[in-house]
């Protein structure tokens, strides 16, 4: 009787509101496959479910349960998961905002991957922008990531825009301690700090499926600002649009959707993944 050997096999989800369009697991699974790694990757929508962010706390458990490996989490649940952890890595820590959690021997283990997916891509692709003044709206899960690679990225100085002034004012707090005081402030005039800005970077979700529209008046848009966007689903939001009909540099979410995932990929399997051949795949999947 002839035997075959057994691939390892790895269960991983994401969990998040309105993901449907998440190209998360045919990156994940397709990647595993070219390493001789089974590896199931599932939606937890939150919207689909019909349920909200209370939910978290019994699908953590429901996933820990049914033996999965780790769960990447986006929003809105990228700050709320951190009281239902057991560890956190250097990077979360620091950022106050967990996108990949690992179980691991019985302990809920959070790590942060979106600061190096932002900046990575935006060093490919951004190298020679301005980085003087940069608005950034959005200051949340993602946002508190992104906006630390802003300032590793070498941003002097970063104005935070968000619904919740108290929110943006703790990451500005955050980033200072981390990066310098006068680094990161918070605004409260949209059209005054963008008026003097180099560049606009988008950390809401506002342009996802789900979640049309713009996160900021299209007229504060001229042609000599760049302009970065986090949301990769769809690829060309209503921002980019309106920027690259003016003339903008900008650069999408694809980027941080791949390298979060490469960075991701490593944390769940222990495998160096190919990020080349995880571009190209993300690439063949069409906007």
């Amino acid at each position: 009787m002839v035997k075959f050997a057994r691939r390892p096999s790895v269960l991983v989800g994401l969990i998040g509101q309105d993901i449907q369009g998440s190209r998360s697991p045919e990156m994940h699974m397709q990647e595993g496959e070219a390493q001789d790694l089974r590896l199931v990757y599932r939606l937890i929508d939150l919207t689909s479910l019909g349920v909200g962010v209370e939910a978290l706390p019994e699908l953590l458990t429901a996933a820990e349960r049914m033996g999965f490996t780790g769960l990447n989490i986006t929003h809105p649940c990228k700050q709320l998961v951190i009281a239902h952890l057991d560890e956190l890595s250097d990077d979360a820590r620091a950022l106050g905002a967990v996108n990949t959690v690992l179980f691991k021997d019985g302990k809920r283990i959070g790590h942060n991957t979106d600061w190096s997916g932002f900046a990575e891509p935006f060093r490919r692709k951004m190298a020679d922008v301005a980085r003087d003044r940069v608005v950034q709206i959005g200051a949340g899960g993602a946002g508190a990531a992104v906006a630390h690679a802003a300032m590793v990225l070498g941003v002097k100085q970063l104005t935070l825009i968000d619904i919740d002034p108290e929110r943006a004012q703790r990451v500005a707090d955050n980033l200072s301690r981390h990066f310098g005081p006068g680094r990161a402030r918070v605004g409260l005039d949209a059209s005054a700090a963008i008026a003097d800005a180099d560049g606009i970077i988008n950390a809401t979700p506002i342009g996802m499926e789900g979640h049309p529209g713009m996160p900021l008046p299209a007229k504060l848009l001229r042609s000599e600002l760049w302009v970065a966007e986090v949301i990769y689903f769809p690829l060309e939001t209503e921002l980019l649009r309106r920027a690259r009909a003016l003339g903008c540099r900008t650069i999408d979410g694809g980027g941080m959707a791949v390298f979060q995932a490469v960075a991701a990929f490593r944390l769940f399997t222990g495998l160096e993944p190919d990020s080349d051949r995880i571009i190209a795949h993300f690439t063949s999947m069409g906007a």
